[in-house]
């Protein structure tokens, strides 16, 4: 019996995609309300607060004080599901993803005029996906949840008035669990689909280095890169309520995976007292993903020791623009646009992955009642063009298919809220 069933469990687990975060593909981008204001645009070459640890660490030097950082992203995400088809019956309500949020924190203090230390907490990549039980594409994917959480230690060294670096040691741990429901309802009896159901976790080591610019009082140019980062998941297939329990199983999995580095390349532009605009391209790796290979022990059949997923994931360029405005010595106000294209293609792009091209909307504000505290504030608005799924036949069993054809048209939308709090000792 081939394996095709399980070749979206554990592997899916880390490269499902992220329907309600605010980047493609399994990113996020919920790590600074002061930068989502403006879409994130110069993100690597604007030093506003503590959050630079994630953004460029080399803007460390600019901070003058000590300061901590800290915030949560809130996002409501929908997912409208059309045109669907399959002999599987079932229901589309979409709305798979459950409202959701995502934490971040930052301490910096300078140490003297050339050296800054600091510490960050924050989730680089996590998703939420939950179907309603009678989903008709269920045996495709019915639960995702995978999340991220990083602690990175940082060092910023400022050469002079014009060039400084920032590098930082990333230990990231991951955890997930995936579900989906085969149909076997009247195979042998069965009263109901076989669920299946992935764990698995591990923690490893990358780094983020930052470079960073500032040629004139009024012009400052970034460049970070966040590293690749190799995760060895070990965790555990169950198999349950098949067919008379013919393949009730609990095996041991174990997955090699490495999650992509990318390149982040910003400008920000002071043009006078009131207006800075800001610009910024960021190159994700995602190729990387392009295929993943399971290994499970103490399966029921020699078939299930070894899986194989193709993904043919691709490279991708995202776009930002933003601006703020100092409205007065209190008050700055900030708006941005990003464009953040799918990793995936119509071709490749399933249940879990649903994701088409990104459009992101943003507008902010930052609020100091005195040189001591700041508080920001960003909404966000993010649409897609529409994401075909089309998903083949998988697996048979007596004549019976498990994994029937589905296929579907996605229009996912979200909002999203973050709110931050800065203080200066």
């Amino acid at each position: 019996m081939k394996t095709t069933w399980l070749k979206t469990t554990l592997a899916l687990t880390i490269s499902a995609a992220s329907a309600q975060a605010f980047a493609n593909g399994i990113a996020i981008n919920e790590q600074s309300a002061s930068g989502a204001g403006t879409a994130y645009a110069g993100r690597a070459s604007s030093a506003l607060d503590a959050s630079t640890i994630y953004g460029n660490p080399a803007g460390m030097s600019k901070l003058k004080r000590t300061e901590v950082s800290g915030g949560l992203a809130v996002v409501s995400a929908k997912d409208d599901i059309s045109d669907a088809h399959s002999t599987a019956s079932g229901s589309n309500k979409g709305d798979s993803v459950p409202l959701a949020a995502v934490p971040f924190g930052y301490f910096v203090t300078p140490l003297d005029d050339k050296v800054s230390v600091g510490l960050g907490i924050y989730v680089p990549y996590g998703i939420i996906n939950d179907y309603e039980s009678g989903f008709q594409g269920r045996s495709h994917g019915s639960y995702s949840k995978v999340q991220v959480i990083t602690v990175q230690p940082t060092i910023s060294y400022k050469f002079n008035d014009v060039v400084s670096v920032g590098f930082g040691p990333t230990i990231n741990r991951i955890d997930g669990k995936l579900e989906n429901n085969l149909a076997t309802k009247g195979l042998f009896g069965a009263t109901d689909d076989t669920k299946i159901s992935i764990k698995g976790d591990d923690t490893a080591a990358g780094f983020n280095v930052g470079l960073l610019v500032t040629p004139t009082e009024s012009t400052s140019i970034g460049a970070t890169y966040h590293s690749k980062v190799k995760y060895e998941l070990k965790g555990h297939t169950t198999v349950s309520n098949s067919p008379a329990g013919l393949f009730d199983s609990r095996m041991d999995a174990s997955l090699d995976i490495t999650l992509p580095e990318s390149l982040d390349l910003s400008v920000t532009q002071k043009l006078d007292d009131r207006w800075t605009v800001y610009g910024g391209t960021t190159w994700t790796r995602w190729s990387r993903l392009k295929s993943i290979e399971v290994q499970n022990t103490g399966a029921p059949l020699a078939a299930f020791d070894t899986i194989g997923e193709d993904l043919s994931w691709h490279d991708t360029w995202s776009a930002a623009i933003g601006t703020s405005y100092q409205w007065n010595d209190q008050w700055v106000l900030r708006t941005g646009f990003a464009y953040d294209p799918s990793p995936t293609t119509n071709e490749h792009r399933t249940v879990r992955i649903p994701v088409g091209d990104r459009k992101i909307f943003t507008l902010g504000a930052g609020y100091s009642p005195n040189a001591d505290m700041t508080i920001d504030v960003a909404y966000a608005y993010l649409w897609e063009s529409t994401a075909g799924v089309n998903q083949p036949d998988g697996q048979e069993l007596a004549g019976l298919q498990l994994q029937p054809a589905y296929s579907a048209k996605y229009d996912n939308s979200a909002h999203g809220l973050t709110a931050q709090m800065t203080y200066r000792f």
